[in-house]
């Protein structure tokens, strides 16, 4: 199967090896049965829509006709709602795995950055990047991930991991928020979402009634503009551009062979041009600026400055600040509004299907895709401290069994496939 980032310019390319992810579901039984869509690059080629990518074309969601997958793991979470397989993986910089999971209604996991080992995933920063999986169930991805975690001496933040590392499985307890103190830091999902936010509040009252303490406010260090994604994002994207280059030209530096014959960022940008046609395609997939703009950045002092910001932020000002002011087990938020202080902080969080937009919401126009309609999901987040999966995944088990939001809603009947693998495997 091509590794290819779902760009043309490693299109053939052959890597040394599995992915040690995936060596290590085949050793634990799975079936490995094809590899997904995703925004190129991981979302990292420039300004254009979520699930797009030059070998496979555009992603759609299956809630929402030409609905946003979100990405960039946005064939993992659509293969996952339609049924396409038991599970699936997605790697997350920022995003990349529980915003497609809260678009697509279903359940993912970033893991903190070294539980799972990046080894034989197209990079984007060894900082911030890590490997989990989307399924449709927390009892899936518990299985998953137990599965897949572990040190691996090709990926040296997985060594700092702990020595052991739990049975997740044993975290599946219907029960499992009683006792528990969750904390809602309202200063870092301001201007969320209306509709996000009232199913949100609903979910915290189900949450008491199932034996939680929801402390409410629970603010992250500092004020409301402090924690803006976009504030967030112009320190964070100077890592993110620094680690790129770097690490996708070491990526490519290992591969046995590649028939483009790129090497270099700055040949996988003129490769683009060169094959515009595939590649930079009018009007809606154009675009490669991020690209671009990685291929001009330094690991200089600046770089260093925005990712010790980059770690105050997401823990001492954020997660773990929080979790120690308002002594708290974890902290929930909208989805949508989740991803950055995980992010920066290289800590887990996992979304759970919360809701579905009502039938009067406006559905938006397609350009090419729409970014909200009647029916579109969305998730609730749970946040921790770094290798706290095991509790973010009892309490997301809980919520989950107590809710059952998944099964409510379909998706629209042209989305939904009409054969099974029996159908068409070996034919």
């Amino acid at each position: 199967m091509n590794t290819t980032a779902g760009s043309y310019a490693l299109h053939g390319s052959v890597v040394p090896d599995d992915a040690t992810v995936s060596a290590k579901l085949r050793a634990a039984g799975a079936i490995l049965l094809g590899k997904a869509s995703l925004s190129e690059w991981a979302h990292w080629r420039g300004k254009i829509p979520s699930g797009f990518c030059g070998l496979a074309g555009q992603c759609t969601n299956p809630y929402v006709p030409l609905g946003n997958p979100s990405g960039s793991s946005s064939g993992s979470g659509v293969a996952m709602a339609i049924g396409l397989a038991a599970g699936s993986l997605g790697s997350e910089t920022d995003g990349s795995i529980i915003s497609p999971s809260s678009h697509n209604n279903i359940v993912g996991i970033k893991p903190t950055v070294g539980l799972t080992s990046r080894a034989g995933v197209v990079p984007i920063s060894e900082h911030q990047d890590s490997v989990g999986p989307m399924c449709r169930t927390v009892t899936d991805v518990a299985i998953i991930l137990g599965a897949i975690v572990g040190p691996d001496p090709r990926d040296n933040y997985s060594l700092a991991q702990p020595a052991v590392v739990p049975d997740y499985t044993q975290a599946l307890r219907a029960d499992g928020l009683k006792g528990a103190r969750l904390g809602v830091p309202r200063n870092a999902f301001e201007n969320s979402d209306v509709n996000h936010v009232i199913e949100f509040n609903k979910a915290l009252e189900i949450m008491r009634g199932l034996g939680a303490t929801i402390v409410d406010p629970a603010d992250f260090e500092g004020h409301a503009g402090e924690w803006d994604p976009n504030r967030l994002w112009e320190l964070e994207a100077r890592v993110l551009c620094g680690d790129f280059k770097v690490n996708v030209e070491q990526y490519i530096s290992k591969l046995i062979e590649v028939p483009t014959g790129v090497k270099t960022l700055n040949d996988i940008i003129e490769f683009n041009k060169t094959h515009a046609d595939k590649e930079l395609i009018e009007p809606f997939w154009a675009d490669q600026v991020t690209l671009e703009e990685s291929d001009l950045a330094k690991q200089d002092a600046t770089y260093w400055h925005a990712l010790l910001h980059d770690y105050e932020m997401g823990r001492e000002k954020g997660i773990d600040g929080a979790l120690k002011q308002y002594n708290l087990d974890a902290i929930l938020m909208p989805t949508s509004k989740a991803s950055r202080p995980a992010a920066v902080a290289g800590y887990p969080v996992m979304s759970v299907p919360l809701g579905f937009q009502p039938a009067d919401v406006a559905l938006e126009a397609a350009n090419p895709t729409r970014m909200n309609g009647p029916n579109m999901p969305f998730g609730i987040a749970f946040l921790g401290t770094a290798y706290s999966e095991f509790n973010l995944i009892k309490y997301a088990y809980a919520y989950e069994q107590g809710t059952h939001v998944r099964l409510r809603q379909k998706a629209y009947p042209e989305a939904i496939p009409k054969t099974q693998l029996k159908d068409v495997v070996g034919k």
